[in-house]
């Protein structure tokens, strides 16, 4: 486990669903670890992009993509495209540095793994998800759904699709308990290690 204990909160949403949140805390060493290993193990595992009210990107990779990482950013390049995500410090150049006010805004105020509660008590989606200084949104990721298919197609609940999610949460959040739809999983009933 990488994280320091974490905490939770149940946010009560407009449509009457709730968001069950477990906050791990961001720092720069531990969401390296975790965006690392997402990109590098699990990319074809994951659908990620903003998550929005009235936009919602659901970007699902082909290919692994090449990382770096400077001066506080993530480079997640796809060969076509890229993108540029702030997870620590970011100082700028010596002839242009960043403003202490604007770095403070780009760097990652907090992060989750999160799980979602429809109004009638159905499962929704489980996933990972970050904000900025200004609790902007900047990224989250969906992890495997049970009641969807790799082809995001409708079937009878699979809770071994929620390995990863499990086996991610009990590696950064300190103290975390593999989850079922029962209660606390054992072990053996998703995979872990």
């Amino acid at each position: 486990m990488i994280g320091q204990q974490y905490r939770t909160e149940t946010i009560e949403d407009m449509d009457g669903s709730q968001t069950v949140y477990e906050y791990l805390q961001p720092d720069e060493d531990i969401l390296k670890r975790f965006f690392s290993e997402m990109f590098e193990r699990h990319w074809d595992q994951m659908v990620f992009g903003p998550c929005l009210e009235g936009a919602v990107f659901e970007i699902q990779l082909t290919e692994p993509p090449q990382l770096g990482y400077l001066d506080g950013y993530l480079t997640v390049n796809l060969k076509d495209w890229h993108f540029h995500l702030c997870l620590g410090t970011h100082k700028g150049s010596k002839g242009n540095p960043t403003p202490e006010t604007l770095a403070h805004q780009r760097r990652p105020s907090k992060a989750a793994f999160f799980k979602t509660i429809g109004r009638r008590g159905s499962f929704g989606s489980w996933g990972f998800r970050m904000w900025n200084g200004n609790l902007e949104q900047m990224l989250t990721i969906f992890f495997p759904n049970p009641y969807l298919s790799d082809r995001m197609k409708p079937q009878k609940p699979d809770w071994s699709r929620l390995t990863l999610w499990n086996e991610m949460r009990c590696r950064f959040l300190t103290g975390a308990e593999p989850w079922s739809p029962n209660g606390i999983m054992s072990e053996e009933s998703w995979g872990g290690h």
